[in-house]
């Protein structure tokens, strides 16, 4: 195993999990969750932190995760969940399921990372049944010229210690351009919160 392949399976997800549990992270994954119902597909599960953060309208969570690691580390919190959860893939990308088969998908912190973001929002379109609904919060390019110059300036450093993740990914336009409609569109420095209907 390389180092790169090591420090992506055994020491990024445990450092993700770290960084991504901080109060502010909190706050984001309650605003996104909350609008979750029915079945939901979570695109970036890691170690379920958002679990606990789902009403009872949801029933079933779907959860695409390529991190072995983050999917053992969750155990504890699927069990506590009470619903099923099944992980179903490793790529948003390519996804194993029948069209117009989940009423949610919700993404925290994980279009940012993706590769391929315009097929994995093209699948998320395709499994989404009719009124269904994407919601996200993201980090993305920042509306603030030094905040944006910051983000791409230690994007080639960031980005090789963060599994790929890209700060200087404008989120919101890679959403419209996959054939969204943007509501509640809301931006706080660099990270951006919004839910998105199929158009």
């Amino acid at each position: 195993m390389s180092l790169g392949q090591w420090w992506d399976t055994s020491v990024l997800p445990r450092l993700t999990d770290r960084a991504l549990r901080s109060p502010v992270a909190q706050h984001w994954r309650e605003r996104t969750c909350a609008a979750a119902t029915g079945v939901v597909l979570e695109v970036g599960f890691g170690s379920g932190r958002n679990l606990p953060h789902y009403p009872d309208a949801v029933c079933r969570v779907l959860a695409v995760e390529p991190a072995d690691l983050a999917w053992t580390m969750a155990e504890s919190r699927r069990a506590e969940f009470g619903r099923p959860v099944e992980r179903i893939g490793h790529d948003a990308a390519v996804l194993d399921l029948p069209d117009a088969s989940v009423d949610t998908v919700i993404s925290t912190w994980t279009l940012c990372t993706i590769p391929d973001t315009q097929g994995a929002l093209a699948q998320m379109r395709r499994v989404l049944r009719p009124g269904g609904q994407l919601v996200f919060a993201e980090h993305t390019i920042s509306d603030q010229r030094l905040v944006a110059a910051f983000e791409r300036g230690i994007q080639p450093i960031w980005g090789a210690l963060a599994g790929g993740c890209r700060l200087d990914r404008d989120i919101p336009a890679e959403v419209e351009r996959a054939a969204y409609r943007l509501d509640n569109l809301r931006t706080d420095g660099f990270f951006v919160h919004a839910t998105a209907h199929p158009s």
